[in-house]
């Protein structure tokens, strides 16, 4: 029992994210608004929101701009997850954009934010306009008469697709562990020519590219659900493709060298340069601020961490890292046993 703990550990926690990962219901958000551009004058806004329950009741609402804020002036709830308001905007919004603010009853305060582009700004509203409306902080017992349960955020664009984060993300924490295996190996070979060390340098990369084709599988579709496309030219993804070519180079080169002794060393000496280069492009290149990036924390983007994954997300995020990241030495360790068993079975019909 004592060798299998953490096959046992690598099970519970794919378990663990499966469920808890899939069945974790998002938290309530505004998730659409329209118009998207407001002017002075009366505007009618139609809000859209998700997981929410609006018949409980809407405390109010106020369009927020710049330290400055705009009350509602009617409100109507049209269904749980749609209510309309009417706004009296006034001249002199000082900032591009506005955010939506709604009170409920049974959430506390909802935000939408950036949710207009404003039209006809100014140095500022009256006084009178601006003192008319300030919203008050909920108090302590309002926040704690709100349903506290475990949730994940419900981010914009994102919304359910953030669930992908405990499968995409992992998927190339388990290839670069995987590929820094076959690095290690592939040392080994250059230091004691063992065909045991080759023959584990190879297994590793095999499973790590196993792991980067669902990488690449699970990010395309999650582009497509969040970006509108299949593919971009996000560097990042480019990169991410470069990398597993270059371990698919890597197979092509062994299958190229006929002598053992030499395939060896060719391949420990192309191992250990194709790691460098993956690592360039999968941690370097995309987080340089001259090079666009829609993923959070490259190109000048700030990091996920900084605005989405608060502590509901980290609680599977980080078992999913472990959890496949086990299941890919798990799979190393049983190809790299069939690999010697074959061997050895081939040894002995050759004598």
């Amino acid at each position: 029992m004592k060798h299998w703990w953490w096959k046992i550990l690598a099970t519970l926690l794919l378990l663990y994210v499966v469920v808890i990962g899939l069945r974790t219901p998002l938290a309530p958000a505004l998730i659409a608004c329209t118009p998207d551009r407001i002017a002075p004058g009366d505007v009618l806004v139609n809000v859209w929101g998700y997981n929410t329950r609006f018949q409980e009741g809407i405390d109010g609402s106020w369009i927020s701009n710049d330290g400055q804020w705009v009350c509602v002036n009617a409100a109507r709830v049209v269904s749980d997850d749609h209510v309309e308001l009417r706004f009296n905007v006034p001249h002199g919004m000082r900032s591009e954009m506005s955010h939506l603010v709604l009170r409920t009853a049974a959430h506390g305060d909802l935000t939408y934010l950036n949710a207009f582009y404003t039209e006809d700004r100014g140095s500022g509203m009256s006084q009178q306009i601006a003192d008319g409306c300030r919203p008050e902080a909920l108090s302590k017992a309002s926040i704690g008469s709100h349903e506290k349960t475990f949730q994940f955020p419900d981010r914009n664009i994102l919304n359910e697709s953030i669930r992908n984060l405990f499968f995409h993300v992992p998927m190339w924490f388990s290839m670069v562990v995987l590929m820094a295996i076959g690095v290690w190996k592939s040392i080994r070979v250059l230091g004691r020519n063992d065909p045991n060390d080759d023959r584990s340098a190879l297994v590793a990369v095999q499973v790590g590219l196993l792991f980067g084709v669902f990488g690449l599988i699970s990010g395309s579709l999650w582009a497509r659900v969040t970006w509108e496309t299949w593919w971009t030219t996000d560097p990042k993804l480019n990169g991410a493709a470069a990398g597993v070519l270059i371990y698919l180079a890597y197979l092509v080169l062994r299958g190229s060298v006929p002598e053992p002794a030499k395939r060896a060393r060719l391949s420990a000496i192309y191992s250990i340069f194709a790691f460098t280069f993956m690592m360039l492009f999968f941690f370097v290149l995309p987080r340089l601020n001259a090079v666009d990036s829609l993923h959070p924390g490259n190109g000048g983007n700030p990091a996920f961490n900084t605005y989405d994954l608060d502590n509901g997300l980290r609680s599977v995020f980080y078992p999913a890292c472990a959890g496949w990241i086990l299941l890919g030495v798990w799979m190393y360790d049983l190809r790299s046993r069939a690999m010697r068993l074959q061997n050895i079975l081939t040894d002995a019909n050759d004598n």
